[in-house]
């Protein structure tokens, strides 16, 4: 069952990547406190991913800021070390905080799971984004397919207005 604006996050234990340290997380704690954006990806170093979806939301981070956001993450379908990779390569830290899903625990919890096995790519995230206030989804776009039209930090800031 897919989560909706009204519901809770769920919470798993993920790792969270921030510049160069990784921590253990519960999600419910890290998104449950103020108004936060998250956006989730179908993996990290691919083309949409990393040269569209992610560098929009840093580059954009102050004006989410001044629309009253607390924190913006990012998750993934990837390892701790992969994520900490692509943090550093897009120039993440202090803008974007990186979650590692790498299991696919939260994308199956939020139920926005997507099958790309048949692209040897196994679970991934859905992509989607999210504005979360005090916990509880306000705001939920996800992609219908992979492409990004309704979860880029333009849509997200336009939810916010």
């Amino acid at each position: 069952m897919t989560v909706a604006v009204g519901d809770r996050v769920p919470d798993v234990q993920l790792k969270m990547v921030d510049g160069h340290k990784t921590e253990l997380v519960g999600t419910a704690d890290v998104m449950g406190k103020g108004r936060v954006v998250l956006f989730g990806v179908p993996a990290a170093f691919s083309p949409t991913c990393s040269d569209v979806h992610l560098p929009g939301y840093i580059v954009r981070a102050d004006d989410l800021r001044a629309k009253g956001v607390d924190a913006v993450f990012c998750t993934s379908v990837n390892d701790a070390f992969v994520m900490s990779a692509w943090a550093r390569s897009q120039g993440a830290e202090g803008k974007v905080s990186l979650l590692a899903d790498g299991n696919g625990d939260f994308a199956r919890a939020m139920g926005l799971e997507l099958d790309l096995s048949g692209g040897g790519l196994g679970l991934r995230n859905k992509r989607y984004a999210a504005v979360i206030e005090d916990g509880v989804f306000t705001h939920l776009l996800v992609e219908q397919g992979t492409g990004l039209e309704v979860s880029s930090v333009d849509s997200v800031l336009g939810a916010l207005s």
